[in-house]
């Protein structure tokens, strides 16, 4: 048998054989099971896998009519990591007119909502002359990012110095105090952005500071959606699982540490996201097939219990997509073509 050409988690190219190949498909999706406690992929499922990468094609795609929806987050940052040195209405129109998005957003170069509050009032008509320049829809989005809330950049003390020195509670107090900061510059922000024209909030990364940020993020949608029942809000996570900082932290008497995302998904849905995005990580030392059926693997759990739209994340670093600023495309397309074929999703 031939080799089949594919590549690590960092990008790096690698031959496998077909035995070596359907091996890694194997653990991948075993590895998500047994920490998901989901079902593993089927047989037919892996050798679709191992089909589609034993193509020779550069370039796969699903049937005609099978294409779905795409949405963006930081996507007038982005373009500027490939040298295109455009402000950020030109970065829209280059994804509406020339890429052709389905969606957009705007954003700025500091993508949090806590230093986002007090330039708010010169980021709304960014928005509302965008919006005259576009025809697509227009998010506005940012990172809950409580990092930003404990010293030295923030007014609380910091967790990560706290809990090496035993001090669990008043770590986990600290905590409890960012989520209602946090709360409150997500919904200020949200706020002014929606009622200047945005048709969604996007709320990115959700979770990267553990059960806290992931708490503050749910409740924001809460409030924001009681402001605004007709208001879009996409919430995308940064991992596939809740980090436990604090450990004890509870959304409608579901503890939040540990969860993976097909629980993650239902506590969106409560507290009234329009869209979840679920993450998974990408593992730089395992090959792709490995990281892919990894990926379906928690992906289709989460697609299966989901009552709202899922946008599973495709971009450097999840996905199965490898941790390169250049993505490379032969794996980008196989990754975005098995996750719309296997997964029962709305979008990525």
């Amino acid at each position: 048998m031939g080799k089949i050409f594919t590549r690590y988690g960092d990008g790096t190219p690698v031959e496998l054989s077909e035995k070596e190949f359907m091996e890694d498909l194997v653990a991948g999706t075993e590895d998500a099971a047994d920490r998901a406690s989901v079902p593993q992929l089927s047989e037919d499922e892996l050798k679709y896998l191992l089909d589609m990468y034993a193509s020779k094609s550069s370039f796969v795609s699903v049937e005609p009519g099978q294409e779905v929806i795409m949405t963006y987050d930081a996507g007038t940052l982005k373009i500027r990591r490939v040298g295109v040195n455009v402000d950020r209405i030109q970065a829209l129109q280059i994804y509406e007119k020339i890429m052709g998005a389905d969606t957009m957003e705007l954003c700025h170069v500091d993508y949090s909502y806590k230093p986002l509050k007090p330039i708010v009032t010169m980021e709304q008509p960014i928005l509302e002359q965008a919006l005259l320049a576009t025809h697509i829809p227009l998010f506005y989005g940012a990172m809950p990012n409580l990092g930003l809330y404990s010293q030295p950049d923030g007014p609380f003390p910091n967790p990560a110095e706290l809990l090496p020195n035993g001090k669990i509670d008043e770590a986990r107090q600290s905590l409890e105090m960012t989520v209602v900061d946090a709360v409150k510059d997500i919904v200020f922000v949200g706020s002014c952005m929606y009622e200047s024209g945005a048709d969604g909030i996007n709320l990115d990364s959700v979770g990267a500071a553990g059960d806290a940020d992931f708490l503050a993020s749910l409740i924001a949608t809460e409030q924001l959606k009681e402001k605004y029942p007709e208001i879009c809000i996409q919430i995308g996570m940064a991992g596939e699982f809740i980090l436990g900082m604090h450990g004890q932290l509870e959304y409608k008497g579901t503890r939040l540490a540990g969860l993976y995302a097909h629980d993650q998904v239902k506590l969106a849905k409560q507290a009234g996201a329009t869209i979840f995005g679920p993450v998974v990580n990408t593992n730089t030392t395992e090959s792709t097939p490995w990281n892919l059926a990894r990926a379906i693997t928690f992906m289709k759990a989460c697609g299966e219990v989901s009552e709202i739209p899922i946008h599973p994340n495709m971009g450097m670093g999840v996905g199965a997509v490898p941790v390169n600023d250049h993505p490379p495309i032969d794996t980008v397309s196989r990754a975005s073509t098995a996750m719309t074929t296997l997964v029962r999703l709305d979008g990525l």
